[in-house]
Parts: structure tokens; C-alpha cells; sequence
């Protein structure tokens, strides 16, 4: 079932190093998808801005280097429009393309991936297909992990585990969404496949195809929220050409790639917070242009404060979004199974939105102070490249972060900014509990 509301975005431009802004806003994409009555969300595509000062306007496109150590560094040219083919071609073919492929610009499309993903596979690896859409919807674990281990038995899993090398990093990405899937179902997603002690608990066979598939993407801890919201959505109807897919996931009717509910039955609450995240991340891609924009400005430059407001609208909307969610999701149906998966997730801090992550390398907390390790410790589950953009996004903000000790208008600014990201913070714990347990009734706007 898929539910089709229509919000109106507003445009907003971002400038940084100007001593005077002047911006235009209009109205944009049509947001499509559960996210009624969600207001004022950014739209994919800047505005023109026009600097009156000696500096000129930082186009969004521009970015840091992630391995750069000095302040804001070389700018790049803005995103283009990027190519979007079909997602129902899923040809595996040998690549020699590498696990990391080019660097990562969040500007573009933030930590969405660069395409659609990939909607069905085709030769032995449907059977992954085939193997993935069963354990989703299987009743306890117990049947999940015996269809692992009627998978081994007919030597599929080892066969797969022969032709991953063969895989397109696109390829392989949906492969990992997929065994993505397969583990939280059996109740493998706090495991390390590479551990001996795994395999006291996990199907061998598939402990071997599942570190293939890591070593493939080079990301070993792949089996969390980013990949299995990130990666499991496709729109509902073909895509036009040259549209970004930051927009795309906004303006399209999105429906999942793997289902958690059965084929013929309304979405559950767990199908409808993996498309909320997704959404979340589309509409938060601004956020990751502030976030440039901050980076490397000094506290007392005029437009430090300009961004910083901005920020604050942008994540007022993203959590008028979480919000605009929660009727459906809360009455989305649910069921035991599908709610100790997302309490193996949530144990294992495998939850964490990227977009939220993002904001709090910019601000330097979020819902509650946390260590150097616990920081890591929630980004494990992100690529490699994007957990550079953020280790680089601590450094070059921290000038920023000093606001936090000072007095006047443009430290009250950044801590209404952190307040904003607190804020929205608990609307999404909030939305992650009521799709957890049953509840009584939507979110309400003080949650």
C-alpha cells in the first residue's frame, strides 16, 4: 500500500563568506510519500545568491577534502544533474572499479546512494533475492534460520560466495542490503562474521558469503539503518531521467525493495520507519550544505550566524517531517517478529539517521553529550568515505563550536540551533519507539 500526500517545500539558498546575502525563495518539488503535513522543507536545488561583499558566494557543490587538515580548503563544481536508470536492471558483470569508488560529495545527494538502488537482481543471485524477501516476513526467527540453513544445504549461499568478486560495487550494495535483511531477521546483526565465536551461532556458509559481501563494499559493519532504509527503497513508478535522486526520494511515491508485511498487505510501522529515514535523509540534504557552509568559518564572520538560522529551519522541518509521518506509521500493522528486529537494532545502536549524525559533527552534541568512543561508535555502521566527510566536518566546525562559550546574538543563535537538534532528535526516538510498540496514539508535537 502506498499512501500519496502532497507538501509544498520552500527554496532556500545558501551563501557563506558574504558580508550582505541576498536570497530568493520560491516554491518547489512536491513532496510525495507519508510525509503529510510536513511544511517547509527544503527544496533539492538552490536558489541564486548574490553577494554585495569582496567575497563571493560558496557554490553548493563546494566541499572539503576529507583528508585536508587546514580550515575550509578547495571548492568543487556544483552537483550535477545525475543520470537515474531504471532500477530494475541488475546485471552482476566482473568490475574493476574500486570498493570505494569516487570520493563522496554529501553536497550532491547527501548519504544517499548516487543511484537508485538496485530493485531486483538477476541470475544466481536472485536466489539472495528470493532468500531475503522470505526472511523478512517469516513469523519468528527460528523459520529465518532455517531458511538459511535450507539455503546452505542446496549449496546456494557457497555459490553466491563464488561470484561476489564479480559483483559492481552497485551490485554489491543491493547484495549487502539484502544479507542486511537475512542477519537482523535471525537475530545475527550484532555479529562480527568474521569472528570465530560467530560461528557457535550463525549458518557458516552464511557467515563466509556475508564477509565476502563486506570485504566487497569495504565496509564491514553494513548491517544497520543506512543500508537497510538507504538501500531498500525504489519509486513506485519509473523514474524520469536526469532528476537528482535527492529529489527524487522527495517528490516520488516510495515503496520498499525487500517488505517487511506480506506482498498484498499494508506497509508495517518497521516498512514505514525504514521509508522515513529515507525521506529524512532527502529532506535533510540542505543540511548537509550548511554543514559546509560552517565548515572552517570563523565565529565572528556575518554569515556564521546566517547559516546558523537557517540550520534551525531546516531541522524545524525535518522534525515537522518526523512528525507528518507518525499517524501512518503508528497505524501501520506490527507484529512480534518485526518488533524484536527493531529492538536488535536499537540494542546494537544501529539506528542512527546519517542526517542526524551530520548535524552533530556540526553542533558537537545532539540529544546528550557523548564520548570520542560512543561517537565512533555510532558511526561504525556508515561507509568509509562517510565517516571521513564527518571526522573532517568535527575539525573544520569546531571554530564554530566555540560559539557555545560565548554571550551576544550569535551565541544564542547556535544554541537555539542546538536546541532545534535536540528537538528533533526526540521526535525520532519517539517515532523508533511507537514503531517498536504498539502506542495509543499519534506523536504530538511536544514529543
Amino acid at each position: 500500500m502506498t499512501t500519496t500526500t502532497t507538501t509544498t517545500t520552500t527554496t532556500m539558498a545558501v551563501t557563506s563568506e558574504t558580508a550582505s546575502t541576498t536570497a530568493s525563495t520560491t516554491p518547489s518539488a512536491t513532496v510525495t510519500g507519508s510525509a503529510r503535513g510536513a511544511a517547509g522543507v527544503p527544496a533539492a536545488r538552490p536558489a541564486t545568491a548574490t553577494t554585495t561583499g569582496p567575497a563571493a558566494a560558496i557554490a553548493p557543490g563546494s566541499r572539503i577534502p576529507t583528508g585536508a587538515s587546514g580550515p575550509y580548503a578547495a571548492s568543487a563544481p556544483g552537483p550535477g544533474m545525475l543520470p537515474s536508470a531504471s532500477a530494475a536492471s541488475a546485471e552482476p558483470a566482473p568490475s574493476a572499479e574500486p570498493a570505494t569508488g569516487s570520493p563522496h560529495d554529501p553536497c550532491a545527494h547527501g548519504f544517499l546512494p548516487e543511484r537508485p538502488p538496485v530493485r531486483s537482481m538477476i541470475g544466481t543471485w536472485t536466489r539472495l533475492d528470493a532468500m531475503a524477501r522470505a526472511a523478512a516476513i517469516v513469523p519468528d526467527r527460528e523459520a529465518a534460520v532455517a531458511l538459511v540453513e535450507r539455503a546452505h544445504r542446496a549449496d546456494e549461499l557457497s555459490a553466491l560466495r563464488q561470484r561476489v568478486s564479480r559483483l559492481s560495487l552497485r551490485n554489491a550494495e543491493a547484495a549487502a542490503m539484502r544479507i542486511a535483511v537475512i542477519a537482523v531477521s535471525c537475530g545475527w546483526c550484532g555479529l562480527d562474521p568474521q569472528a570465530p565465536a560467530a560461528r557457535e551461532v550463525a549458518d557458516g556458509a552464511f557467515l563466509d558469503l556475508w564477509a565476502a559481501i563486506a570485504h566487497r563494499i569495504d565496509h564491514d559493519q553494513f548491517v544497520a539503518l543506512p543500508t537497510l532504509a538507504l538501500h531498500n527503497w525504489v519509486p513506485e513508478r519509473k523514474p524520469r531521467r536526469h532528476i537528482p535522486i535527492d529529489q527524487l526520494a522527495r517528490t516520488e511515491v516510495l515503496v520498499p525493495i525487500v517488505r517487511w508485511a506480506p506482498e498484498g498487505q499494508p506497509l508495517s510501522r518497521l516498512d514505514r520507519l525504514m521509508l522515513a529515514a529515507t525521506r529524512l535523509e532527502a529532506h535533510g540534504i540542505w543540511l548537509f550544505r550548511l554543514a559546509e557552509t560552517l565548515a572552517g568559518r570563523s565565529p565572528d564572520d556575518s554569515s556564521t550566524p546566517t547559516a546558523l538560522r537557517r540550520l534551525v529551519r531546516v531541522q524545524h522541518a525535518l522534525r515537522a517531517q518526523l512528525l507528518a509521518e507518525a499517524a501512518e506509521l503508528t497505524a501501520a500493522p506490527a507484529t512480534p517478529q518485526q518488533r524484536a528486529v527493531l529492538g536488535a537494532l536499537a540494542e546494537q545502536g544501529a539506528l542512527e539517521p546519517p542526517v542526524l549524525q551530520a548535524a552533530e559533527a556540526v553542533l558537537g552534541i545532539g540529544g546528550r553529550r557523548m564520548g570520542e568512543g560512543r561517537r565512533q561508535m555510532m558511526r561504525r555502521h556508515l561507509p568509509a568515505q562517510h565517516r571521513a566527510w564527518l571526522s573532517a566536518m568535527d575539525r573544520h566546525c569546531a571554530p564554530v563550536r566555540t560559539l557555545a562559550h560565548r554571550g551576544g546574538p550569535d551565541a544564542a543563535v547556535y544554541r537555539e540551533a542546538q536546541e532545534s537538534l535536540i528537538a528533533l532528535r526526540r521526535t525520532y526516538t519517539a517515532l523508533v519507539q511507537a514503531a517498536a510498540r504498539p502506542t495509543t496514539g499519534p506523536l504530538t508535537a511536544a514529543a
